[in-house]
């Protein structure tokens, strides 16, 4: 009998500790950020997730808040949400790039010169997509563009393909006494 008490006691710890690390973590701002809604579409958005970053200037100034794909399009739509503080230029550009070489995906807004702010609900229209650094690596690697420099993205050179007029020429060998 005193065991199964024992193990209730440390049962309800667990599920207190448990409880408090969730309350935690909705309250101190997991993809919890006060503004307003902005909309990008984007071709591919390989790497980006509900909650990532979006950064101006490598300061997080937003959330990924939610991701959904334009039917008739088939572009991906990602809803923003921007801090109410930051105002956007209505020419702000957005790409998806990389935390580094293995890093996570996030946006990066680059603001343009604009006197317009972009208004809750409006829509970021300059978008970049991700850069596949596994296609790169693999045209680089094997000459996926059939470059002859191993250069990812060289063009072929033309060969020459017409007759060569000239005779082949003799070579004579001198001997010496």
């Amino acid at each position: 009998m005193q065991r199964s008490v024992v193990e209730t006691i440390i049962g309800a710890v667990v599920l207190a500790v448990a409880g408090l690390f969730l309350y935690f973590t909705y309250s101190s701002g997991y993809q919890r950020v006060d503004g307003y809604d902005v909309m990008a579409k984007f071709n591919r958005v390989d790497g980006l997730s509900l909650g990532s970053d979006v950064r101006l200037s490598g300061i997080v100034v937003g959330k990924v808040v939610r991701e959904q794909i334009d039917p008739a399009t088939y572009l991906a739509i990602i809803h923003l949400r921007i801090d109410s503080k930051i105002k956007l230029p209505l020419d702000t550009a957005a790409k998806i790039t990389a935390d580094g070489l293995l890093g996570s995906n996030y946006i990066a807004l680059e603001p343009g010169g604009d006197d317009k702010m972009i208004a809750d609900g409006g829509e970021i229209t300059a978008t970049q997509d991700p850069v596949n650094i596994v296609d790169l690596v693999g045209r680089f690697i094997f000459g996926g563009s059939g470059g002859q420099s191993g250069q990812a993205g060289s063009q072929p050179q033309p060969s020459n393909t017409q007759p060569s007029n000239t005779q082949p020429s003799t070579t004579q060998q001198q001997t010496t006494p």
